[in-house]
């Protein structure tokens, strides 16, 4: 009669943590930069269709670092959930806060039942009407959930972008301060010797959560995507 190898559910969640995070790493980085303007999110991502960066509602974002199939089914998650219980009862009541509870949920519930657990890490980023009210939240791959101040890093080489960003990081950023402080962070630490200054256009993707998208046609939604033109545009 075969013996059944017992493993403790400690060393079983570890194994799955350990798994994880060895997946997260693998990927390229993102970072969430709240500034004066809004709220600045740049991935390095050279694929101009497979997004790591998504609108949700209104003036909430999202973003992503892991397996792409993971974190996009739960974007697409996200998108269902904040049209179902804006039009249920009204467009104020879809928060960053929400969601990011909605997202706990689901990873929690994937890692402590499911064979596999989650490859991914994931940012919900909510820009006010100041910087005070901004919100950003992070979301581990065991449904963990943090409420950051100021900027958010995730996947790659996270401890050494995040330190670079530290370094920088100042209330009074605008737009285009924030993009080059994080395309110089994102550059990879392995080429320190003769690296560039900075990621070109076309190895990142970025998007912003505009703070003034009150005063413009459509005053609902703040998310606005930037293309190669538009941000060597900025940038200049």
């Amino acid at each position: 009669m075969t013996q059944q190898f017992y493993v403790s559910p400690e060393q079983l969640m570890k194994d799955r943590a350990d798994f994880a995070r060895k997946g997260i790493a693998r990927g390229r980085s993102v970072a969430v930069i709240s500034c004066a303007d809004g709220i600045a999110l740049v991935a390095e991502n050279p694929s101009p269709s497979l997004h790591k960066i998504g609108e949700i509602y209104d003036k909430i974002a999202f973003a992503a670092v892991g397996k792409y199939n993971e974190f996009e089914s739960l974007r697409q998650a996200g998108v269902r959930y904040a049209d179902v219980r804006g039009y249920s009862y009204d467009r104020e009541d879809v928060t960053a806060r929400g969601l990011a509870s909605v997202y706990a949920q689901s990873l929690g519930a994937v890692f402590t039942a499911e064979q596999k657990p989650f490859e991914v890490e994931l940012a919900v980023a909510e820009v006010g009407p100041t910087q005070a009210e901004d919100h950003l939240y992070r979301l581990t791959f065991d449904g963990s959930i943090a409420d950051e101040h100021q900027f958010v890093v995730m996947g790659g080489q996270a401890d050494k972008v995040s330190s670079a960003i530290d370094e920088g990081w100042r209330s009074s950023l605008s737009f285009a301060d924030a993009l080059r402080l994080a395309m110089a962070a994102l550059v990879p630490a392995t080429e320190s010797d003769a690296r560039p200054k900075a990621l070109p256009a076309t190895a990142v993707e970025v998007a912003v959560l505009d703070r003034q998208s009150e005063s413009s046609r459509d005053s609902r939604r703040a998310f606005r995507r930037l293309h190669d033109a538009d941000l060597t545009a900025l940038l200049a």
